[in-house]
C-alpha cells in the first residue's frame, strides 16, 4: 500500500507539473521583487532589479513586474525565471513593454530554461525594429532565426512561442514571425529577459503544456 501511494503522489506531482499557470504580480508587494521568482544574471555584467510597480496602462490590473537597473554592458542578459516545474512541449506567453534604454530595449521570453547559461530566448527589440530567437550555450547566445518587424516603444506587446519537439514558432502581437528547428533543449523553466540598459516592464505570463 506504502508503495502504491508513493507511486500516486509521484503521478500527481507530475500532473502538477503540466498545469496551466497564469502570473499577473497583482498579489505581489508593490516596490518589491514579485514572490515565486528568481534572479540571475546571464552574459556579463550584474543581475537585472526586478520590480512590482503599479503601471495605468497595465494590459490588466494595474500591476506589473519591472526590471528597472539600466546598466549598458552590452553582454549583460537580466533574466527573471519562474520557480515552477519544467515544461518540456509547451505554449508560453508574456506581454512587454520596453520603457527605455539607449544601447537597447529588448523584450526577452525565456522557455527550457535549464540554468543562466542555458535557455531559448525570444526577443523583440524597439530599436531595432526586429524579432529574434537566440539559444544560450554555455553562456554564449546564438541566433537562428529573426524576422523584421516593427516593435513600438512605449506600446504593450504580446511574445508568444510554441515548442513541440524540435519545432519553435514564435507570435508577435498575435502573428506567426518564426518557425525554426533547433534540438538543443528538451524542456526547462520559462521566465523574463532584458538585454543591458533596457528597462522593461513585463505582465501576464502564461504556460500551458502542449500535447
Amino acid at each position: 500500500m506504502k508503495i502504491q501511494a508513493g507511486i500516486l503522489a509521484l503521478c500527481a506531482l507530475a500532473a502538477t507539473a503540466q498545469q496551466k499557470i497564469t502570473a499577473d504580480f497583482h498579489g505581489d508587494e508593490i516596490g518589491n521583487a514579485p514572490s515565486g521568482w528568481t534572479s540571475y544574471a546571464s552574459g556579463g555584467g550584474p543581475p537585472g532589479k526586478w520590480m512590482v510597480r503599479s503601471m495605468e496602462d497595465a494590459p490588466g490590473a494595474k500591476q506589473v513586474v519591472v526590471q528597472t537597473d539600466a546598466d549598458a554592458t552590452d553582454t549583460r542578459f537580466p533574466i527573471l525565471i519562474k520557480d515552477q516545474e519544467e515544461y518540456g512541449d509547451l505554449d508560453v506567453s508574456i506581454r512587454g513593454k520596453a520603457i527605455s534604454g539607449k544601447v537597447d530595449q529588448g523584450i526577452g521570453l525565456v522557455f527550457r530554461f535549464r540554468d543562466p547559461k542555458s535557455y531559448y530566448v525570444m526577443r523583440a527589440n524597439a530599436l531595432e525594429n526586429n524579432v529574434r530567437l537566440y539559444k544560450m550555450v554555455n553562456g554564449n547566445r546564438l541566433q537562428f532565426a529573426a524576422v523584421n518587424t516593427k516593435v513600438t516603444s512605449g506600446t504593450w506587446h504580446t511574445l508568444r512561442a510554441v515548442a513541440k519537439g524540435d519545432r519553435i514558432t514564435c507570435y508577435f502581437d498575435g502573428k506567426q514571425v518564426i518557425s525554426a528547428s533547433d534540438k538543443t533543449y528538451a524542456s526547462g523553466k520559462v521566465g523574463l529577459w532584458t538585454k543591458a540598459d533596457s528597462v522593461i516592464a513585463f505582465d501576464d505570463l502564461t504556460v500551458s503544456p502542449v500535447q
